[in-house]
C-alpha cells in the first residue's frame, strides 16, 4: 500500500504524520485503529494521523502534545513523501 506521510524531527521529538481520509478521524476506535496499522512503517515512532477538510484546514490526531504541536505549523511545511508499507 502506498501511502503519504512524513517523518518530523522538532524540539528533541521524532514522530511520524500519515495522511488520511477525513472520515477516519470521526471514530476514536477506528482512528487508534489506523494509527497502529501504519506502525510497522514507523518502528519505535509515535504516529500522528492527519486529514483535511474541504477547505484543505489539517485535523491531527494522536499523541496530544504533537497534535497539539502540529495545529500550529502550515501543512506545507511539513516534510510529505510517498511511503510503501506490505
Amino acid at each position: 500500500m502506498r501511502f503519504e506521510g512524513a517523518i518530523v524531527r522538532e524540539q528533541g521529538i521524532v514522530f511520524a504524520i500519515v495522511v488520511v481520509k477525513r472520515h477516519v478521524l470521526d471514530n476514536n476506535t477506528e482512528a487508534n485503529r489506523v494509527a497502529r496499522s501504519f506502525q510497522p512503517a514507523f518502528p519505535g515512532l509515535p504516529v500522528v494521523l492527519m486529514a483535511q477538510n474541504h477547505s484543505g484546514s489539517a485535523t491531527y490526531f494522536g499523541r496530544p502534545d504533537i497534535a497539539r504541536f502540529l495545529s500550529r505549523v502550515p501543512v506545507s511545511a511539513i516534510p510529505w513523501r510517498k511511503y510503501t508499507l506490505n
